[in-house]
């Protein structure tokens, strides 16, 4: 009966050990990449979602600047109005004229009193609008914090040879990519 037995010499066992390393380096690697590309379509997502917020915000002030224009300009034509309907008339004629005046200063508010409510309503819904598409800011913002946080700590796992620092870095990615799903929930 002839069993062979193999003794590894340190070598050997030196060897094999690196080549376990080499293999969790490996892993680590693409575990970083993975991470890495889905942190910048987080990114990505994140900043397309502040433009259009933003993009937003700033139509809603300009309808607003517009709507406050409209109202200074009704509160003109009231001024007018008020000034022309109590100035004194010498005649039938003159009074007839300032009456006409006042009908048009009244018929000119009814129009600007209308753009103003409606640029008024534009910029409430553009505001609404922005509300909207800021509301997965935050959560993206973790989201990418929490993959970036995991990449670290993948990287130190291959420096320090610690691998339940591996565990820890894969529990920041699956919370950040829980964020990022729940950002758009």
């Amino acid at each position: 009966m002839s069993e062979e037995f193999e003794v590894q010499g340190q070598h050997e066992h030196a060897v094999e050990h690196a080549a376990h390393a080499d293999n969790l380096g490996r892993n680590v690697a693409l575990f970083t990449a993975v991470l890495a590309t889905i942190g910048a379509i987080i990114s990505y997502q994140n900043s397309g979602s502040e433009s259009l917020g933003l993009e937003l915000k700033n139509e809603a002030i300009l309808n607003k600047a517009e709507a406050s224009d409209q109202w200074a300009y009704y509160q003109a034509k009231g001024i007018k109005e008020v000034v022309v309907g109590h100035a004194p008339a010498q005649n039938a004629a003159e009074r007839a004229a300032l009456a006409a005046e006042t009908k048009r200063y009244a018929d000119e508010k009814a129009d600007i009193q209308k753009a103003a409510r409606a640029f008024d309503a534009r910029a409430q819904a553009a505001d609404a609008a922005s509300a909207r598409a800021f509301e997965p800011h935050h959560h993206l913002a973790q989201a990418l914090a929490l993959v970036q946080v995991a990449i670290a700590l993948a990287a130190l796992t291959v420096l320090t040879r610690q691998r339940w620092l591996l565990g820890f870095s894969g529990l920041c990615a699956a919370t950040g990519i829980s964020f990022w799903i729940a950002a758009w929930f």
